[in-house]
Formats: structure tokens, sequence, C-alpha cells
């Protein structure tokens, strides 16, 4: 049976906890302000930069709560925040940490993203702060709390919300080219295709300029087709399983939605950064987008009438034929993390700031009002109230059922794999490259 398209699911029943398996050892995806450096002791007060990515919905509540801690500390710290776009702010971020210009606090997304800086002697150990302040650590739910841990020891705390990837839709895109529903399977899908394109409309919008956009489409079809445990072998340094068959029939179904046109002629030239596929989905252009849990709020801060409308519809990615992973598995990133510098001249004012904000009332209600499920115990009433409450309430019961949730391959890996990852699947959208090709370059790298 095809899963409906519903705009207002009914809030979960019976979730008592939400618990991630996390399929990996870490979690993915900024208009540039001034940095500079930061002053002042890290006991003695100062100025401190938090350095986070481009999110019009979600960076107002990040300034405001620098702002709320900065009347309310009595550390004199004073903390500014500056946005950058996804990609320039990895860039910018590994050129500037550990100089003179390197922010107090940092987003990142764990794991393999994060344990780079850690091993590199720049990031702040956390577990002894975390240990001090036991009322906000006993509000984080453990297992996202793991992916910023390192060696048993905490260098990243959750700040903003779960995010497993789904399927967006627009439902009057969908309605008028008679697609009923979100795919429930392969075959759904491509008959999905087929009813988009002669409507003419781009089936899938992607942000194919952009390689991470792609990898959601790997991720899912892998786990489907292999289970999770696939690429747990791959990210445990087995390099063997890069040719696993599962990971050459999932590349090989990429190229033949490629083939079908469900991502357009010009996906390549898309851009997530400046709303490209937002304002494909957002303006009825395509049917369907598949993206992170993230894009209510990026929607909400840059087409606020689409998103709070009946019009946004979402639903969960489909099965395969004959695939070994289980149908209720995700993928996506447990969480994002902000860190703290470990030459940070305002390191305990920073870390204050972590531990009074971010699981705070103001706080966790802020990222609900954007439609975002804060790594947070015991929002079981909370998520079923609010302009977002039956997507948070989706959300909500997505992690809580998933067997296994899987961290985006690029943050799971290390830089250098996951640059090279991103680079050869482009090709192997393009055509560029065979699955075969794929997998010997990557069992290379």
């Amino acid at each position: 049976m095809r899963k409906r398209l519903s705009p207002r699911w009914a809030a979960v029943a019976g979730v008592t906890a939400l618990s991630l398996t996390l399929a990996a050892c870490g979690s993915s995806g900024p208009s540039d302000q001034a940095s500079g450096a930061s002053t002042g002791g890290s006991g003695s007060g100062g100025k401190g930069q938090i350095w986070v990515i481009t999110d019009a919905s979600l960076n107002p509540l990040q300034k405001k709560s620098a702002e709320t801690f900065n009347k309310a500390t009595k550390s004199g710290v004073s903390l500014t925040v500056s946005d950058f776009a996804n990609d320039p702010y990895k860039q910018k971020l590994q050129t500037a940490i550990g100089s003179d210009n390197q922010p107090d606090i940092f987003y990142n997304w764990g794991g393999g993203n994060l344990k780079q800086y850690v091993d590199a002697g720049q990031v702040a150990d956390l577990t002894a702060a975390l240990d001090a302040a036991p009322d906000f650590k006993d509000k984080l739910i453990p297992s996202v709390l793991g992916v910023g841990t390192i060696d048993g020891k905490v260098y990243g705390l959750p700040m903003q919300g779960v995010q497993p990837v789904m399927l967006f839709g627009n439902s009057d895109t969908l309605a008028a080219a008679g697609v009923d529903g979100t795919p429930a399977t392969w075959d759904d899908l491509l008959s999905d295709v087929k009813k988009l394109k002669a409507a003419k409309k781009t089936p899938f919008a992607l942000a194919g300029s952009q390689g991470w956009t792609e990898l959601m489409w790997l991720e899912y079809l892998l786990d489907r087709e292999g289970g999770a445990e696939v690429f747990q072998k791959i990210v445990g340094g087995d390099k063997t399983a890069w040719n696993d068959p599962a990971v050459i029939e999932a590349l090989t179904k990429i190229q033949e939605l490629v083939d079908a046109g469900a991502f357009g002629t010009n996906y390549s030239s898309v851009g997530y950064d400046d709303q490209g596929t937002l304002a494909l989905l957002a303006g009825g252009k395509a049917g369907f987008e598949l993206m992170g849990s993230w894009e209510v709020s990026a929607l909400a801060g840059s087409f606020p009438d689409f998103a709070k409308s009946d019009k946004l519809v979402y639903g969960t990615f489909p099965t395969v034929p004959d695939g070994k992973g289980d149908p209720k598995a995700i993928v996506g990133n447990p969480s994002n993390f902000y860190s703290v510098t470990e030459k940070s001249k305002v390191k305990d004012g920073a870390t204050e700031y972590l531990t009074s904000t971010l699981a705070s009332d103001d706080y966790v209600q802020g990222l609900l009002d954007i439609g975002q499920v804060p790594a947070i115990k015991g929002l079981e009433d909370k998520v079923k109230v609010g302009d977002y409450a039956d997507f948070n309430a989706f959300t909500y019961g997505l992690v809580a059922d998933a067997p296994s949730f899987t961290q985006s391959w690029d943050q799971a890996l290390d830089a250098a794999t996951s640059q090279t990852l991103l680079t050869n699947l482009q090709k192997v959208f393009l055509k560029q490259m065979t699955p075969q090709d794929f997998a010997a370059a990557m069992a290379a790298a």
C-alpha cells in the first residue's frame, strides 16, 4: 500500500522515550560576517564568537540566546553569533581553527567531522563541565550526546533538532499530476516520476551542485538494499565493503533515476544554500525533495506561507525490491553540535553558555517553534503543540521507531575520504563514472 502524504499527522501515541541506535560512529547537511579574534581571559570576561551555518529560521534563535546569556552571565563574557553558508563555513573553519581568528564556539556535525579537530588538540574537553552540571546532562538523550563524544570524552553538545532525512512534497503539484501520496515502494517512485514528468514538473528537486544533497540518495538506497551493516563496515575501515553488491545496486538505481529524468535536466547547477531547491518545491515546479528535517525551518525562514500551509507534506523513504534493510531505518544527522575551541580566551564563559542555554525552556521551545525536535528527553507533550506540532510529532515518532539511525556519511567519515566520496558521487549522477568505477575509486581512497 502507498503511504499517504499527510500534512497533518496525528500526534504519535505511546512514545515514552526517544532512543537512537546509531549505525555509524559519528553525524551531516553560512552570509559572511566579520569574525574577529576573541579577547579576554578564560575566566575574566571578554568578547567571544559563535560560528554557525546560515539558516534564516534558526539564526534568530541562536542570536537571541547569545544576547540573553550576555545579559544574565556574571562572567563578563559577551558572545556574538556569525553565520556562514554551509560549504564556505567548512572551509573557513578548517583554516581558522587553532589560529588567532578562530571562533570560541563552533557549529559541527560530530563524529568524524569533529574528531579531526579533537585529534589535532583544537577542541576543549567538556566532560568535567558536563559532570558539574548534572541537571543539564540528564536532559540530553545519551545516544545523541554520544555523537559528540570521542574516545570517552565529551567534545560536542547537541544544539539543534534531531534531523532524519525524509521525503517532502508539494501537495498541489502532486495532486495536479495524479500522484497520490509518498511512494511506498521503488516501483511507486518510478511511477510518480513518469506522472510528474508528464505534467511538466521536476519529479525530485535536487541541488546537484552540492554533493551532500546527492549523498542522501545513496545513503538511503544502500540502507534499504543491504541494511545498516554495510556502511558500518565502511566507517569501520573495511575498504572491501565499498564493493559490496548492495553498494553497486544502490548506485545503479541512482543512475536509473537520472536516466528516467527524476531530477530534471539542470540539477547539477541547482544549489541548496541559495534556496534553489526550496524555491522549486515551494513554487510548485517540483513534486518532491529528499532532504533533512531542517527543511521545515529553512522553508519557514524563506517561504513561511508554504511552510505553514497544507501544501507542505512529508513521508518516509520507500522500500526496494528484495532489500535486506529495515524499512523503518533512517539516515541523517542525529543532531548538530556546539564545541568550544581549546585555545579560546573565553573558554569558561563559552562553556557556561552551552550548559545554561541548550536545554533551557526558552531554547527548547524556540526550536520546536521552528519545526525542530531537540535531542532532549521528555518532550512527548511539547511536540504536540504549536504551528509545527504535526511535523514535530511525526519526526519524534520517526526517530523513536527507527531500529537504526545512520549518520550522514560525509560527517561520519574523515574529511579527506568525505571529499573524495562527494566528488565521485557527483560523477555518478552525471554518468561520468560507473557504479563499479565508483566502488573501486573509494576502495583505493
